[in-house]
């Protein structure tokens, strides 16, 4: 029997979440339309108000409602300090630790050049602009342990260091290969703590 093409479109639409294939995609879709269209309607609403009112923070890049999120407004945090990300969920992830009150910059991906993301790409200008500020003393590089993430925290560390800044990493508290949104939040905060020179 086929699916009906508005069916088939929501399957499609599914398979490009991480971590979801075909069966996933179709048993989603399936459950959806027959045993929870609210939450399916629920789903559409907040996605189409997501996409409308989301935006990417001025000064961090982090998710925010408004031009500048509140963690960059909040008068709570060290401005003295920087850690710099991949990924919004990174954000979240160390924000959980409760071990963290600088400020962050998330970088929106990591250097990639197999697949074109070079250093403008990833807003690397951006980030040394910001790091130049006279407020600012140390920059954390919390770039993920891939490849991709530790060739990211090398550039970052020779291009801020010259500026007299105390360039940091995460410690190898965070498992090689691994990915910070999914460490345990104990490991991700002893990551944090024991942070050493990057050079």
């Amino acid at each position: 029997m086929k699916t009906p093409q508005a069916l088939e479109s929501v399957i499609d639409a599914l398979k490009k979440l991480p971590g979801v294939g075909p069966k996933a995609a179709q048993r989603m879709a399936f459950h959806l339309m027959q045993h929870d269209k609210g939450a399916a309607q629920d789903i559409a609403e907040a996605l189409i108000n997501a996409l409308s009112r989301v935006r990417h923070c001025e000064r961090c890049n982090n998710f925010s409602e408004q031009p500048v999120c509140d963690l960059c407004q909040s008068s709570n945090r060290d401005e003295s300090v920087i850690c710099v990300v991949e990924m919004p969920s990174d954000v979240q992830s160390i924000e959980q630790t409760q071990s963290f009150k600088g400020h962050y910059f998330v970088l929106l991906g990591r250097l990639s050049p197999l697949d074109g993301v070079g250093p403008k790409e990833i807003g690397l200008d951006r980030l040394i602009t910001r790091a130049s500020e006279d407020v600012v003393k140390e920059v954390i590089v919390a770039t993920n342990f891939t490849n991709e993430g530790e060739a990211t925290a090398h550039y970052i560390s020779e291009k801020l260091i010259p500026l007299g800044l105390n360039v940091t990493r995460l410690s190898r508290g965070v498992p090689a290969g691994g990915e910070i949104e999914y460490v345990d939040i104990g490991t991700l905060a002893q990551s944090i703590i024991e942070r050493k020179s990057a050079d």
